[in-house]
């Protein structure tokens, strides 16, 4: 996982062939105005979307892991919390890994809660559970999926 605000992006273009356009994509995205919806930026490879969701509590949420793609989550508008926990240390899976969806929820608590304001962005790769939409009233974000290469 990594935590950082926007304008140190660049240091982490080495971590995935892919990164460098994806923050380029959210640099040139008027996010206030941006149309809620799912965009291809590189094919399968590498895509964005912009979400106007409702927050919830730390109970209600579930921590979720994906195998072939890395989150990038900036929000927009307003804070967001996120639960993180170790993809090793997780034991309760709630069904199967859906293979179509690259998503596997898990009802273990989270071992820490992050919180993320706009300007900066967080980063979960496939080792990182993440329990996303926690707090008070509603997010405007921005989630950029990169496929693990």
């Amino acid at each position: 996982m990594v935590l950082d605000n926007l304008e140190n992006a660049s240091n982490y273009f080495c971590l995935n062939p892919l990164f460098k356009k994806a923050f380029e994509y959210a640099g040139g995205l008027d996010m206030s105005n941006a149309p809620e919806g799912f965009v291809e930026i590189e094919g399968i490879y590498l895509k964005a979307s912009v979400a106007d969701t409702a927050l919830k509590s730390k109970a209600e949420s579930k921590l979720e892991t994906h195998r072939k793609f890395i989150d990038i989550q900036i929000p927009i508008a307003g804070e967001e919390i996120f639960g993180w926990k170790s993809l090793k240390n997780l034991k309760e899976a709630t069904g199967e890994y859906s293979r179509q969806n690259d998503f596997q929820l898990f009802n273990d608590e989270p071992s820490a809660f992050i919180n993320v304001l706009p300007g900066e962005f967080i980063i979960f790769f496939p080792e990182d559970a993440h329990a996303p939409l926690i707090g008070e009233g509603t997010t405007r974000k921005l989630i950029i999926k990169v496929a693990v290469l």
